[in-house]
């Protein structure tokens, strides 16, 4: 583009974003390269024993997960969008609010809840006058359980992005169906579900790339997939490449769903006119309304209401100072590591951004496309494919350092919260490039040449011109990379230095040990950091058309 030669540095733009790209191409390349190797039997006891589980498991898992989530998210977001009832626009900003408690939290909470002792199971013995002995039916620690926790928390993707095509899609071809001859229910199916079906499909993809990759939930509710088989492959059988060929295993599941979704959506596509008429709100009877409250108040209170009075009753009764230091200390901790992670993601989001502004090409668009890829990686994924070469360079760097100087420093980057930070750019680089790169695109190429023409170029342009331009898009980049970090649990448990937890780290080990009261410190602030991106979603999901299609323009991105 002309003006570029005025950035003395512009020859160096496609050479950073290849380096940026690397912490997303590296753990891949990892993975990928460790089916090469030999993990002694490991594989192959893993293969005859658990491999099979991990598949049914997985595939089940992941098939309910997706098939509730689609429900729920396309039913509530057609009656928020398309029918008139009390408290539509209340309950429309609450359907997003399970986002901010990952599918790990509500599965704490409903096992504490429903458990034998538990409030629920003891009620209703007391009423049927039944014993222990009789069993219960309700157990989160199953299959079944886990799949109703992860599809609870997991909807909102889908809801999110329903939402976007429902407030596009165009109200004559409503009334042309009404004029046909066909209720409400028929056109619904006949026209807004066909026409919402590539953003349907893409937070479905979403959601079911979330499922493959959740750790905590599974674990806790004893359901072997391949996420926890990666992790047990690595901290009970120490077979690395063990670890590494499960991972690669989960890996090219991943990327067979991504093709898959990509494709659908590349055949499916519509369009709506900008000036389309916007679809007229069909206002309910007492009877209708009443159902659709139901129906769209039940979710807010599985998702998000019930576990959080459960952390806050559980919270209540372990408020001493030894539970209070060690959660501020675990709090402090999660927000100096998330906080770091999401600056340096900002930052390497812009240095793509900016490489493919000034320098674009084939380098360029193909580094901004792999990292777009890396929140498609499971954190065990993440995890592996990054100590995997970590380790490796912490070794040689101590044998240059020793020959050369007789010096040691240590493990520098596996001892160290930087392995940490590293595995946050892998895993959430592309939620920084979802924000920043609309930022940038709508500052049109004319401001840079009367910049120029002003003698404002280089840093200066960025400084002076873009940077204020882009505040609000850097913000929102900053504040969701920090909430998804702080969040993060797979690949935090296992590229942590010893000895270092982060809040969601603290509520993993304290519930694993059945020490649920102290947990529930932690994952309270884990919700009240999360509850405030969910607002902000929601209050973007309350402005015009145009800004529905940027939603969901993003989420399309990210799947």
């Amino acid at each position: 583009m002309s003006g570029v030669g005025t950035n003395r540095l512009g020859g160096l733009w496609p050479v950073a974003a290849v380096a940026v790209s690397l912490v997303v191409v590296v753990p891949v390349a990892v993975v990928i390269a460790s089916t090469l190797r030999s993990s002694d039997g490991d594989w192959a006891h893993l293969s005859s024993t658990r491999l099979p589980v991990y598949a049914w498991n997985t595939s089940i898992l992941a098939v309910t997960v997706c098939v509730a989530a689609a429900v729920i998210g396309t039913g509530t977001a057609w009656l928020v969008n398309a029918c008139d009832f009390p408290g539509r626009r209340l309950l429309r900003w609450g359907l997003l609010l399970p986002l901010a408690i990952p599918g790990y939290l509500a599965a704490y909470a409903y096992t504490d809840l429903l458990q034998v002792s538990g409030p629920v199971q003891s009620t209703v013995r007391a009423w049927l006058g039944l014993s222990v002995a009789d069993g219960w039916l309700l157990r989160v620690r199953s299959l079944p359980g886990a799949a109703a926790v992860l599809a609870i928390t997991l909807y909102p993707y889908v809801y999110l992005a329903a939402s976007a095509a429902f407030a596009e899609q165009s109200g004559r071809a409503f009334e042309v169906s009404r004029s046909l001859g066909r209720g409400p229910w028929r056109s619904f199916f006949s026209v807004a579900l066909p026409l919402a079906r590539p953003s349907i499909a893409a937070g479905t993809a979403l959601v079911l790339m979330e499922t493959l990759a959740d750790f905590g939930a599974v674990d806790y509710c004893a359901v072997d997939t391949f996420a926890t088989g990666v992790y047990r492959a690595w901290r009970s059988l120490e077979s690395p490449t063990a670890a590494a060929q499960l991972a690669a295993l989960l890996l090219a599941i991943v990327i067979v769903v991504l093709i898959v979704e990509w494709w659908t959506r590349r055949r499916a596509r519509t369009f709506a006119k900008e000036s389309a008429e916007a679809m007229h709100r069909l206002r309910l009877g007492p009877i209708a309304a009443a159902a659709a409250i139901a129906a769209c108040a039940t979710p807010i209170l599985a998702g998000f209401v019930v576990p959080a009075g459960v952390f806050v009753t559980l919270a209540a009764s372990a408020l001493d100072s030894d539970a209070m230091s060690l959660a501020w200390e675990a709090g402090w901790r999660s927000i100096a590591v998330a906080a770091t992670g999401a600056s340096v993601a900002v930052v390497l989001a812009l240095t793509l951004q900016y490489a493919a502004r000034w320098r674009p090409g084939t380098a360029t668009r193909g580094a901004s496309a792999a990292c777009r890829l890396g929140y498609a990686l499971p954190g065990t994924v993440v995890g592996v494919g990054l100590l995997i070469p970590l380790t490796s360079m912490d070794h040689a760097l101590n044998g240059v350092l020793r020959q050369a100087f007789g010096w040691q420093p240590g493990l520098v980057l596996t001892g160290t919260v930087a392995a940490v930070v590293i595995g946050y750019q892998t895993r959430f680089l592309a939620v920084a490039l979802a924000m920043v790169a609309p930022g940038l695109e709508r500052i049109r190429p004319a401001m840079d040449d009367a910049a120029r023409t002003l003698g404002t170029s280089g840093a200066r342009l960025i400084a002076r011109v873009h940077l204020p331009l882009m505040r609000g898009s850097l913000m929102a980049a900053l504040l969701l990379v920090f909430v998804e970090c702080v969040k993060e649990l797979p690949a935090t448990l296992m590229l942590r230095p010893f000895n270092f937890d982060t809040l969601a780290v603290r509520a993993y080990q304290l519930a694993s040990d059945e020490r649920l009261d102290e947990a529930s410190i932690a994952a309270l602030a884990i919700i009240a950091i999360g509850t405030l991106p969910t607002a902000l979603l929601a209050a973007a999901l309350s402005r015009s058309r145009g800004r529905f299609r940027g939603i969901r323009q993003r989420l399309e991105g990210n799947a």
